[in-house]
């Protein structure tokens, strides 16, 4: 009698209460989307329509309401290469809806998109052309993500104040085409979101590194409920609302936004970024903390926005040289932390180093990654300049040829 009224409780219990995210979930459709059949999900691609097609699946099997331009659909041009002179194409951006019929929206947004066969001149991989760019973390991680999300806010029984949007986008790659696009043409009313969630490189969770979200200036709620939900995770914020992610296409709107991301790796933008790297169980602990974020933000009135003082990013293309390092957004310390080196690029020939902290360019200071990219637009091509590091402890002094 006891087991009977046992198993009526934990079946009762199960169709109340949403299914927390899953790894062997997570796993599957990271295997799925970094799988080399899917040739690196470039956009306008076939390995984009492939990745595509499984998401559309599981909007479907979800139940998810179609909301894009056509079914989860919403199709957008773009340009790639550099300074978007290379090939042209139209990619497409998937879109969903948990309808709870309430006045406002939470949109959770992750790219599904990645470097190809390396055509388009993103890769840090010293011969990139034709290798397959999985982007196991870069972005199938935040792709299972927001699909494990959307399976706990729809099976979720107790109805949230908000109804929430779940956007797939594509083209992030080559400059936040698909976010871009839908906040140019959005599917809901933009006045009706309340906030939007970026999962981006989220696949990595080391709890010595800990997790970055930025965007926490964009309301003033973020920073306090952050601190309340976090947990056992080491979370690090960074007020800023812009970034080189999509969550910066929503703040140009001023809508609040958080992008979540588990840090970089020396994989990033090159063909070893592959499923068996990733922390299934970590990643598992990244989605439970924007579940407690969610339920405490859904608590107060809608978020009001908020603009930060952002700090220019910019990118290699914006500049006459580059260094060719790929810097940390989660380390504390002052300079600039290098957790990733091109080869063949300056940084690798002249001798830096992942691990090294960069404290100096020519004459000027290097205290974090606004004035490392100040620095980096006084340079010329050809010029050599000393690179003053820190390893182990120890100040080096380096030369540097652009």
């Amino acid at each position: 009698m006891k087991n009977a009224l046992l198993m009526a409780l934990l079946f009762w219990m199960g169709h109340t209460y949403a299914q927390a995210p899953e790894v062997v979930r997570l796993r599957q459709h990271i295997r799925v989307l970094a799988n080399d059949s899917l040739l690196g999900r470039g956009p306008g691609t076939s390995g984009e329509t492939m990745a595509a097609t499984y998401i559309e699946r599981q909007f479907k099997a979800l139940k998810l309401i179609p909301k894009g331009e056509q079914g989860y659909y919403q199709s957008f041009p773009f340009k790639g290469g550099a300074h978007g002179t290379g090939r042209e194409g139209v990619a497409h951006n998937i879109i969903g809806l948990v309808d709870n019929k309430a006045p406002t929206t939470i949109v959770i947004g992750a790219h599904y998109d990645h470097l190809g066969l390396g055509h388009d001149g993103n890769s840090l991989d010293a011969n990139a052309q034709d290798k397959i760019h999985n982007g196991a973390d870069d972005n199938a991680s935040g792709v299972a993500g927001l699909l494990e999300l959307a399976r706990y806010y729809q099976t979720n029984k107790v109805r949230e104040k908000n109804n929430f949007l779940f956007i797939c986008f594509s083209a992030e790659e080559l400059g936040l085409y698909g976010s871009k696009y839908f906040t140019d043409h959005p599917t809901v009313l933009l006045p009706s979101i309340n906030f939007m969630i970026n999962l981006d490189m989220v696949g990595r969770y080391e709890a010595a590194k800990g997790l970055s979200v930025s965007g926490t200036g964009t309301a003033a709620i973020w920073e306090p409920i952050l601190k309340q939900a976090a947990g056992t995770l080491l979370v690090k914020t960074d007020s800023s609302g812009m970034g080189p992610s999509d969550h910066a296409s929503f703040y140009l709107k001023n809508i609040s936004a958080l992008h979540f991301f588990t840090g970089s790796h020396g994989d990033y933008h090159k063909p070893s970024d592959d499923w068996e790297k990733i922390n299934f169980e970590g990643q598992r602990e990244v989605l439970n903390l924007i579940i407690r974020v969610i339920e405490k933000a859904e608590a107060q009135p809608k978020v009001a926005f908020l603009p930060t003082k952002n700090r220019s990013l910019g990118s290699a293309r914006a500049f006459k040289v580059t260094m060719g390092v790929m810097p940390s957004y989660t380390a504390d310390v002052e300079g600039l932390v290098v957790d990733g080196v091109t080869e063949g690029k300056p940084a690798q020939k002249g001798g830096i180093q992942a691990g090294d902290v960069i404290i100096q360019m020519g004459n000027i200071p290097v205290k974090g990654m606004q004035s490392y990219m100040e620095a980096l637009g006084k340079f010329n091509k050809g010029e050599t300049i000393d690179v003053k590091i820190k390893r182990a402890g120890t100040e080096k002094i380096l030369q540097v040829t652009f």
